[in-house]
């Protein structure tokens, strides 16, 4: 006999709140010093996740379907070791089960059969006397189900609560505790539940808030009594050493996916490994460019591999190395995420192309139980043998070449099945079948590597030699900038800062900070607003003086190998590059592409890449997937979004997100006309961050430019910048319209400036004519034929479309 206190907490239906209650009691029990573990009812594995983080134990299925009503209480008490309290979060609604079933599956399944009582979590929203009819009815549905307390959530007012716990006397259940409606911590969700706690940098600490409210609002030590009200249980733990053996000495590596893109897997899986003598290495195909020293077999489990397909897609080296490894016959085991990744492509996107198949999102979630029998033998099983497992996602194949299936699901071929090679759609719980864990390791144990030659690759002098060629050829005078274009008497269409008033409450702010001067200026408030701002960590934000400051110390942040500048662009980048000792190589778009960046540009081994967008002077917004796909480990990309705050919604920015290979550099002088204020800031993982910092000068941010950062994040200043955006769209289609009329090219524009082709001598004809606008010779990839025009008010714009039409043609 075995004692362990434990607790299920249920619900009507979901959406009422299980996740969030169970999980902070988690974190604040464990936080109050007890052992905690905790547990999920169904095939779940987002939810484990967070209890994981709440208790630090991995979190551990208890699902009948999966491994059998007889393996419940010996893997409850399994993942229980050492533990003194279990919390086991149930599944929709308590006696909800698999459709047809009669309750199999079931929360209400799960409790009986580990003899368990039951706290009930109910959202109060919608209603108040009504809740104890509902309570009642659960209670009375199923007496064998023991529900011992009730926890209220998403209380109106504390009135509110007093008429529900007034009427719950009737069922004499106590009420454990209530939540307001604002106090319940929801996490982000996406097109399959919850977003996985691997993939929130935010999660800790929402974890830390969610459990000083349990702690204050829940009764724990009322909650704890019940809890020890369990009765023992007649059982022993599962053994993972007792359901497997090891086929030889060796200790063969198998290759685990992990990281944000690969989070779903059971943890039995790798405690049966183990056991069966194989040395389970988890690697990250985002960031990992080879696969771990000695491997002899891979593990490919679940997680969204569509959310973070342009990261796969780029790791083109882990990608290869998946391809030669899965060709050679390595034992590979692949389920969902992995039968995506080992296709040829996700939505287009480039994968390991293992598979003759093609992947897509589809509108319609499959989430099904299945039973499965395999066809014929193969890595996973002898033909005929019958396996549970559960379908879970939004994807689909597109025209799979016909081969031999994993399994037959209801009479239908499904995924790919050979000797050393498994892919499907179905997970399956290893614990439940570890007949397969067997034959997967014994694979592994027999499997002989082969030796695959490495690419060979340029040398660092040849890649020198290339870059010396190109510079000796003309270099355009990087150094020019829009403000050289200005003299007296001459009408500004050459630097792109916005032509409307400032904001009073920005004045305001300016003029004020002037107290501050007599002290050494502290940037930490201005850090706090930008990350609150972006919804970024704060060390993940380092203020600058301007964008320009900013390039010179990524420019000197490390020995550069092969920096690479994408152009036509802001020069500041090449000319920090340059002055940091290191030479810059230059990719070029193409005017015939209206100059977007092809991804396949840049060079494979481009250890740095420098992009603007939108860019300047070319007005171009390059897509996020784009600029998503030259993400890739051993790489650090820098974005210049100078001008997204110009964008509407500031669509395909990347500042929200966080790779630890990319940098979003920002500035706030263009779009509130403080060119004299060099303000600006980058956002990055704090690693890379903190490699810049080491280059920066103390106190370089002024304490007026740390005024300005903290009054542009506000609320008002985002209101007013959504104003702006507009009014600079209104104005940039009156110049557009008149190019057109006038039928001078121009690049499509996203950003306050248009590229326009005027011809040769089409500069200095409008500057004798009063105008300045941008010479675009400057930048590589342009010529003396182009000009950047700064977008005006309608007025004055007008005036210069007159001007073009007198002087025409432009060609």
């Amino acid at each position: 006999m075995v004692s362990l206190p434990r607790l299920v907490i249920a619900a009507p239906a979901s959406g009422h709140g299980k996740t969030t209650v169970a999980t902070g009691l988690m974190a604040a029990l464990s936080r109050a010093g007890h052992d905690v573990s905790g547990h999920k009812v169904g095939p779940d594995y987002i939810d484990p996740g967070y209890h994981a983080l709440a208790t630090g134990k991995p979190g551990r299925n208890l699902d009948p379907h999966l491994v059998g009503e007889e393996r419940l209480v010996p893997l409850l008490l399994h993942g229980a070791r050492g533990a003194d309290l279990a919390i086991v979060e149930g599944v929709m609604g308590l006696y909800d089960g698999q459709i047809g079933g009669e309750g199999f599956a079931s929360t209400a399944h799960v409790a009986t059969v580990t003899r368990t009582p039951v706290v009930l979590v109910v959202d109060i929203s919608h209603a108040s006397r009504s809740i104890a009819a509902l309570v009642q009815g659960m209670v009375a549905f199923d007496p064998s189900v023991r529900i011992v307390g009730v926890i209220l959530n998403k209380a109106g007012s504390p009135r509110h609560a007093g008429e529900v716990v007034s009427a719950l006397e009737s069922t004499g259940l106590p009420v454990l505790g209530v939540l307001q409606r604002d106090d319940g911590i929801v996490a982000p969700s996406r097109h399959l539940g919850l977003v996985p706690a691997a993939e929130r940098d935010d999660a800790a600490h929402a974890l830390d808030r969610l459990a000083a409210q349990i702690a204050e609002k829940i009764d724990l030590e009322h909650l704890l009594a019940l809890a020890r009200s369990a009765p023992d249980l007649e059982a022993e733990p599962w053994e993972a050493s007792e359901q497997i053996s090891v086929p030889s000495e060796e200790r063969p590596v198998v290759a685990m996916a992990g990281g944000r893109a690969f989070t779903f897997r059971y943890a039995e899986t790798e405690e049966l490994l183990r056991a069966a003598g194989c040395d389970v290495v988890t690697f990250d195909p985002l960031t990992d460019v080879a696969l771990p020293e000695g491997t002899a077999g891979l593990y490919l489990g679940g997680g969204f591999p569509e959310v973070h397909a342009a990261g796969l897609s780029a790791n083109a080296p882990l990608r290869a190395a998946l391809r030669a490894a899965v060709d050679s016959g390595m034992p590979t085991y692949a389920e969902c995420a992995g039968l995506l990744y080992l296709c040829r492509s996700v939505d287009g996107l480039p994968m390991v192309g293992a598979l003759e198949a093609e992947a897509v999102m589809t509108p319609r979630l499959t989430l099904s139980y299945r039973t499965a029998i395999v066809p014929a033998d193969q890595l996973t099983g002898v033909a005929g043998t019958r396996v549970t497992g559960h379908e879970f996602h939004r994807t689909g194949l597109v025209e799979p070449v016909e081969t031999t299936p994993a399994w037959l699901v209801d009479g239908q071929p499904h995924g790919f099945g050979s000797p050393t090679l498994h892919a499907s759609y179905l997970h399956t719980h290893w614990a439940g079948h570890p007949q397969m864990a067997q034959r997967f390791a014994d694979a592994v144990h027999a499997y002989v590597p082969t030796h695959l030659p490495a690419e060979t690759d340029v040398s660092v002098a040849t890649r020198r030699e290339n870059v010396q060629k190109r510079q000796a050829q003309r270099v355009p005078d990087l150094t020019w900038h829009g403000d050289r274009e200005l003299s007296e008497g001459l009408i500004d269409f050459a630097v792109n800062i916005h032509d409307d008033v400032r904001p009073e409450w920005l004045d305001a702010a300016l003029r004020a900070s002037l107290d501050d001067i007599g002290a050494y200026p502290n940037a930490d408030a201005a850090q706090h607003a930008i990350a609150q701002r972006h919804g970024r960590r704060i060390d993940e934000v380092l203020p600058t003086a301007g964008a320009a400051e900013a390039f010179g110390l990524i420019a000197r942040a490390r020995p550069w190998r092969r920096p690479v500048v994408v152009h036509p662009q802001f020069t500041e980048p090449d000319v920090a590059l340059t002055a940091a000792g290191h030479h810059p190589e230059h990719v070029l778009t193409d005017p015939a592409n209206g100059f977007v960046l092809d991804p396949a540009q840049i060079p494979d081994d481009a250890d740095l890449v420098m992009i603007g967008n939108p860019t300047n002077p070319t007005s171009v917004l390059h897509p996020e997937q784009s600029l998503r796909r030259i993400v890739r480990p051993g790489r650090v990309v820098v974005v210049d979004e100078a001008f997204m705050d110009s964008v509407p919604d500031e669509r395909h920015s990347l500042a929200a997100i966080t790779d630890p290979g990319l940098l979003v550099v920002r500035s706030l002088t263009k779009l509130w006309s403080i060119p004299g204020i060099r303000a600006g800031y980058v956002l990055g993982s704090p690693q890379l961050l903190t490699e810049l910092k080491a280059h920066q000068a103390p106190w370089s941010v002024s304490s007026v430019a740390i005024a300005a950062m903290i009054a542009t994040a506000t609320p008002e200043a985002l209101a007013e910048a959504a104003k702006r955006t507009t009014r600079i769209g209104q104005h940039r289609r009156v110049l557009t319209d008149g190019l057109t009329e006038l039928g001078i090219h121009h690049v499509p524009a996203a950003a306050p400036y248009v590229l326009a082709k005027v011809g040769t001598g089409a500069h200095d004809r409008l500057r004798a004519a009063g105008y300045a606008v941008r010479r675009a010779d400057t930048f590589p990839g342009l010529d003396d034929t182009w000009v950047r025009i700064a977008v005006r008010r309608p007025d004055t714009t007008r005036k210069l479309l007159a001007t073009l039409q007198i002087e025409g043609p432009w060609t």
